[in-house]
């Protein structure tokens, strides 16, 4: 038998590879089922760490600051009492409480909520802070107090942080000290744009309301006050001066009742005096009848045939 021996390919003779084949993969494709499951995993995981998110009754709701003033503290309760009628249940006001929208703020941000805010299309349930990954969305509307000591921040890094994280729809601001300044500004393409002035007041399009300046006397502070306002001007009341209205409107309807008796009274005793003279002027034709037959008789003459001659 003879030896064939294996010759090497010179390096003028190319080396053919082998045919390419498809490697298959060590793990076969998830099923429909196992990514279902993958799915719902995902998920269960998300529920989870959002759990773990501190809640209201999780995060400070206080830090024992008081507000600027006594004036501060009016003006604020002011412009929350009268617009909570009349948002009812189509929405949330609040004011002096914190509003957290960072976890970030428990380290090394100490933000405190605004003097006063509006949240549309949530419930108006008591809350102890206003938590944005709780509620679901921020406010719409911010109202901050201006004060010697908060205004440079209230015009800087607070409406930074109202425009930029917040995202809040209209901002406002106002010093019950200096009621000229006043200004508002409204959220357009992530950048607040000043809002113009109509007839002396800055109109809430989120709200369909009006904010004017009104000069008045409020729990014993006669002085310029920023209020809610109908676009037509009309003041929001606050309950006790619609219950000051209603006593009012009260008084007068029953004074229109007493009026009204009066004068029903008045054409009862008319109406009986008219009676009277009419009695009278019976009683006296009647005598000067009676005296006319007397004269006739004493003349000789019957009244009684003269009458029906």
């Amino acid at each position: 038998m003879s030896l064939q021996v294996e010759q090497k390919p010179t390096a003028l003779e190319p080396r053919i590879p082998p045919p390419f084949k498809t490697k298959r993969p060590s793990h076969p494709l998830p099923s429909k089922q196992a990514l279902e499951n993958l799915e719902t995993s995902v998920v269960e995981s998300f529920h989870n760490a959002y759990a773990l998110l501190p809640t209201q009754d999780d995060l400070p709701d206080g830090d024992g600051d008081k507000m600027e003033t006594e004036r501060h503290k009016k003006q604020m309760d002011l412009l929350i009492d009268s617009l909570e009628p009349w948002l009812g249940e189509r929405g949330y006001v609040g004011g002096d409480m914190f509003v957290y929208f960072s976890l970030k703020q428990l380290k090394n941000e100490k933000f405190k909520g605004p003097d006063v805010f509006v949240t549309l299309g949530l419930s108006n349930k008591e809350r102890k802070s206003w938590v944005v990954w709780e509620e679901g969305k921020s406010p719409d509307v911010v109202i901050e107090l201006l004060s010697e000591s908060t205004a440079k921040k209230d015009k800087t890094n607070k409406k930074d942080v109202y425009q930029n994280q917040l995202k809040v729809g209209e901002y406002f601001w106002f010093d019950p000290f200096n009621p000229d300044d006043f200004q508002g500004f409204e959220l357009s393409r992530g950048v607040y744009k000043a809002l113009p002035f109509l007839n002396d007041g800055l109109i809430s399009e989120q709200l369909g309301l009006k904010l004017i300046r009104w000069y008045g006397l409020y729990r014993n502070i006669e002085t310029t006050w920023l209020r809610w306002a109908t676009l037509d001007g009309e003041l929001l009341l606050l309950p006790r001066e619609t219950e000051a209205q209603r006593a009012e409107a009260e008084a007068q309807r029953a004074e229109q009742e007493r009026q009204q008796k009066e004068q029903a009274l008045q054409r009862v005793k008319a109406e009986a005096q008219r009676a009277e003279q009419e009695r009278q002027q019976k009683e006296q034709a009647l005598q000067r009848a009676n005296r006319l037959a007397e004269i006739l008789r004493e003349q000789g003459i019957d009244p009684d045939k003269l009458l029906s001659d």
